[in-house]
């Protein structure tokens, strides 16, 4: 049995599954994080003779001694039963406990393979530690500034040139596009104090790579555009684009280091054609490159999955 845990209408869960499906691979659940508040399901015992059970989308229980597999890719998410309560002390309470059991029923309970494990995915999540780690591989990674200090920010500058800024973390909600951070002195020191960013060097280019690394298996592709973050717009050339075998080790390399099982690995060319090392995101989008590339991705990260299943 493939179990993934994320939130309710999740593209990529449904896509995947619905692929394995169609694939004759019926043992294939999504556990909506979500909704666990609401309907009865999440079940754990100190007794060992007991069952372990979580609930799933289509309204079953499933035991997770017949898991063999567990897709992380989505854990933290409001319950959307007590969206409506007022009571903020209630509602809280109910997030809180729901996501607490069914992390805490997994972790005790699951005895299979994790795609990535819950401390390895939050691990890797951490941008200035995955830098550290591609660099320590070998990347090439930008000059970086954490800091909220104007006057770091603005003797930064002058020491780099032009300069990037992103948020360490982000939020949920409408997402954060790169921008360029010009003139650092016209901005009121306050701004700057509001919380710690992350300001680094631009990267000369106009060629991206958005790479997709299922365990061993490498698809990746070439994003061409003079926008600082391509993201936007997607109308713009993009191609499949063979990733180098110095390019793919150094890949596997930060992976295992980071523990990651995948990752969806974004990386710039400059102008002379040398990599440099972005960000990884543990769990990224990355069906949308599948109808631009012409590459079944759903049908290779199936494979993926059943391979780690068949593995035991």
């Amino acid at each position: 049995m493939i179990l993934t845990v994320s939130v309710k209408d999740d593209l990529h869960a449904l896509f995947i599954r619905n692929t394995a499906l169609r694939r004759g691979y019926r043992d294939f659940h999504i556990i909506e994080c979500d909704r666990i508040s609401g309907r009865p399901g999440v079940s754990w015992s100190s007794d060992e003779t007991s069952s372990s059970t979580v609930p799933t989308s289509d309204g079953r229980t499933v035991g997770l001694e017949d898991a063999s597999v567990l897709w992380w890719r989505r854990m933290r998410a409001n319950q959307q039963a007590v969206a409506s309560v007022e009571n903020d002390h209630q509602r809280r309470l109910v997030n809180n406990d729901c996501r607490g059991a069914l992390g805490g029923v997994l972790a005790a309970a699951y005895r299979g393979q994790w795609i990535s494990s819950p401390e390895a995915t939050d691990r890797a999540a951490d941008k200035l530690y995955q830098l550290a780690v591609a660099r320590q591989v070998g990347f090439r990674v930008p000059r970086t500034l954490v800091s909220q200090s104007r006057g770091e920010v603005i003797e930064f500058v002058k020491q780099v040139g032009r300069v990037i800024v992103k948020p360490v973390v982000g939020a949920s909600g409408p997402l954060m596009f790169t921008q360029y951070l010009d003139d650092p002195v016209s901005i009121a020191e306050e701004s700057f104090e509001a919380c710690p960013a992350v300001y680094q060097e631009y990267v000369p280019g106009s060629r991206h790579v958005r790479l997709n690394c299922f365990g061993d298996h490498m698809y990746a592709g070439l994003i061409e555009t003079d926008a600082l973050d391509w993201r936007p717009d997607l109308n713009v050339p993009i191609t499949k684009w063979v990733v180098p075998e110095d390019m793919s080790k150094k890949v596997k390399q930060v992976l295992h280091m980071l523990g990651l099982r995948m990752g969806i690995i974004d990386i710039k060319l400059t102008v002379s054609g040398e990599p440099v090392w972005l960000e990884v995101n543990p769990q990224g989008q990355f069906l949308f490159l599948q109808p631009l590339l012409k590459e079944p991705l759903a049908e290779h990260f199936v494979d993926f999955l059943l391979s780690c299943a068949a593995a035991g």
